[in-house]
């Protein structure tokens, strides 16, 4: 399953640069598909094609947060979510909203890559 950050982060930070797929982001601070990954542009679920680079609206305006659908659980590049391995506080956990396999995890990880 995909990582969550809850809202017992202390927004230290220390989460953010560990990300591979740039899935971290500070609260209140739009996100970009493309960040971190090779993507141009992206079909949603509705059929809609947008450029990567294209501003999201932040999923959290008060903490640190994880973009669910960038989120690997560092399958294919570590052994553990590293985000979980440096936070200081324990609030990096597995999101029960998402679950995924890991076939899912690295399929979403070649997608994010163009691999």
């Amino acid at each position: 399953m995909a990582i969550m950050i809850t809202d017992e982060c202390i927004n230290c930070g220390a989460c953010e640069p560990e990300c591979p797929n740039t899935a971290i982001y500070e609260g209140g601070i739009e996100w970009t598909w493309g960040g971190g990954t090779e993507l141009k542009e992206v079909k949603l679920a509705d059929g809609t094609v947008i450029d990567a680079d294209e501003p999201q609206e932040p999923v959290s305006d008060e903490f640190y947060y994880i973009v669910t659908e960038k989120c690997t659980e560092c399958t294919g590049f570590h052994e553990e979510p590293q985000c979980a391995a440096v936070c200081p506080v324990d609030c990096c956990v597995d999101d029960p909203d998402n679950p995924e396999s890991e076939e899912e995890l690295l399929a979403k990880k070649e997608y994010l890559h163009a691999e």
